[in-house]
């Protein structure tokens, strides 16, 4: 199906912003009160990452084509090439321990390589377990039933990841306020690490958008991606400079891909 029935990014984007963000900003101010409020501030938190995923089906509701659209594109596994599958599943890992392996040479612990059971953050009332993987689900079903295919329409893949990457680097900020959250954590650890994990969201969002896209809009692909990005990234002791190696080599590979697949990232035209 034509792209061309996602007709309303700026609103997408807006109600995307506003509804979590009050949740967010909300949560964060409590998190900060002496007063034990952890079941509402969870609570917040999972209203706020929900938000957008409700707005997305919201704005399909009375639309049977994109409705139609959307029920395809969870059940088409047609295009679904098995080096896409396997970019999808492994890419992550295999950049982080890449990350870590390189580290070595600067002189920092093979420990990183050491699988805790622990984790670097809390989430409340909710197992982190579940967070790392029911978050990318419903996230990937608000960005990627309307929001990605939103700007597509409007401009080519390559600007489209750019811009998305920009608003989830901006969506990401109020979750940094909200203590013992994961962005408050990478913070906290100093502002180079904070700037990292933004800039990191750029190659991220574009990897993720070419395998979207070469794999027939398939909203199962970004899901798989964004859940092995948060779990590997989380079970290992990784140090945090080897997370900015990360961002530099899935940097490189995302410039490699624009390079290699111009008219793929450049053609205005959806094909």
């Amino acid at each position: 199906m034509s792209i061309n029935g996602y007709k309303h990014p700026l609103r997408f984007y807006l109600l995307s912003t506003i509804i979590p963000w009050s949740f967010w900003f909300l949560a964060g101010y409590l998190s900060h009160k002496q007063t034990n409020h952890e079941l509402l501030i969870s609570i917040l938190g999972f209203l706020g990452l929900l938000s957008p995923a409700i707005v997305a089906f919201w704005m399909m509701r009375k639309d049977t084509n994109l409705i139609t659209d959307f029920k395809n594109r969870i059940f088409n596994f047609s295009e679904i090439k098995p080096i896409y599958l396997f970019l999808a599943i492994f890419l992550m890992p295999i950049s982080i321990l890449t990350a870590q392996t390189i580290s070595l040479l600067f002189g920092y612990s093979a420990s990183q390589f050491i699988i805790t059971g622990k984790y670097t953050f809390s989430s409340g009332v909710f197992p982190v377990l579940f967070l790392l993987i029911a978050a990318p689900i419903i996230e990937e079903l608000a960005w990627h039933s309307y929001g990605t295919d939103a700007l597509r329409n409007r401009f080519n893949l390559l600007n489209t990841s750019l811009i998305f990457g920009l608003f989830w680097g901006l969506w990401h900020i109020p979750l940094s306020f909200i203590n013992g959250y994961y962005q408050s954590n990478v913070a906290n650890e100093g502002w180079i690490y904070g700037v990292n994990f933004l800039v990191s969201i750029f190659p991220f969002v574009i990897i993720m958008n070419w395998l979207y896209y070469k794999t027939g809009r398939n909203i199962f692909i970004p899901i798989i991606f964004h859940i092995t990005a948060g779990y590997f990234n989380e079970i290992f002791s990784t140090h945090p400079d080897s997370k900015i190696i990360q961002t530099l080599l899935l940097a490189l590979f995302a410039c490699w891909l624009v390079w290699r697949e111009k008219r793929f990232f450049l053609d205005k035209k959806y094909r």
